[in-house]
């Protein structure tokens, strides 16, 4: 975890290799492989700690006590939550020393982010600024309970804008649609080419995209994040982690992740600006269901006339 106090501005543009695509909340299967010698392992989770000891020696962000985001969430009351997933619960709070409007994320210890994920979290975005990150504000680590506490995003997520909306809810227009997908591009560009090491984000996903009262769009969620190849490797390896869906059929087959991982997430998330429609839809007839595959039966002159209106706003 060390490695993470490396990341500095470029000045030159990166040379890369060949690459992916991005992410998806699932796990392969895992090896089962033979019984470790267990001198190796008690040293193996020595350097853990000692990692994590390091690491947080070099985190900026602010600490709190579980009392205080206790009661800045109103004991995490239900009318103070704002979404659920499968990392956990999401609440709308006030710090009681300044007054700020945040948004706390309490992690389901049963969940799919562990101890690692959340270190990777608080390190990422304690050590990566752009106007087109979510700000993180600080985090939690009492005891066995773990709290991230990021600025709150008062219009929620793309996806709240754009997919499965209610009868009375108007569709996004063609000028924000834009505007929101620019922004989310400006934040990769940040990570693949402005972070040094650069930053694979594999997460990207319509639900991942939050939004402040003027649409402009903020990446959050980098509990999956991992850092890039750098020198002459083109790809980094990695167990399969992401949503299906907007995960790379390269990185799926391979598990060789590369920033173009997230090129193919963003790809999918612009069909879904562009359409209305959902990644994965099992709601949908089965020709339907899956938006990438949908799309590639088209005709080409069907795909590139989408700018002149080939689909209404949905």
């Amino acid at each position: 975890m060390s490695c993470f106090s490396c990341f500095s501005s470029k000045s030159s543009r990166r040379k890369r290799g060949p690459v992916p695509a991005a992410a998806s909340h699932y796990q392969e299967a895992p090896v089962h492989a033979q019984p470790e010698n267990p001198r190796r392992v008690s040293a193996e989770a020595t350097n853990k700690k000692d990692e994590s000891k390091e690491a947080s020696n070099n985190i900026a962000a602010q600490t709190f006590t579980f009392r205080e985001l206790a009661s800045a969430t109103k004991n995490f009351r239900q009318e103070c939550l704002l979404g659920e997933g499968g990392f956990g619960r999401v609440y709308k709070g006030q710090l009681e020393k300044t007054g700020q409007i945040v948004a706390v994320k309490q992690l389901d210890r049963n969940g799919f982010q562990g101890n690692r994920e959340f270190l990777v979290e608080v390190l990422m975005l304690s050590l990566l600024h752009h106007q087109n990150l979510v700000n993180l504000i600080g985090y939690c680590a009492d005891g066995d309970q773990r709290l991230l506490v990021y600025e709150y995003m008062p219009l929620g997520s793309l996806e709240d804008h754009l997919l499965d909306l209610s009868s009375g809810q108007r569709p996004l227009d063609w000028f924000t649609r834009i505007k929101i997908g620019l922004g989310a591009a400006k934040g990769l560009e940040y990570l693949h080419d402005k972070a040094n090491p650069p930053v694979i984000y594999r997460d990207l996903k319509s639900s991942n995209i939050l939004l402040d009262r003027e649409f402009n769009a903020k990446l959050s969620d980098f509990g999956l994040a991992k850092l890039g190849p750098v020198g002459d490797k083109t790809h980094v390896s990695s167990r399969v982690m992401g949503t299906y869906g907007y995960c790379a059929p390269e990185y799926q087959r391979t598990g060789q992740l590369t920033v173009k991982s997230d090129v193919y997430s963003f790809g999918v998330v612009l069909l879904e600006l562009i359409t209305g429609r959902r990644a994965i839809d099992t709601t949908r007839q089965t020709g339907e269901q899956n938006l990438v595959s949908w799309v590639s039966t088209f005709p080409l002159s069907c795909t590139t006339n989408l700018r002149f209106g080939a689909f209404k706003l949905v």
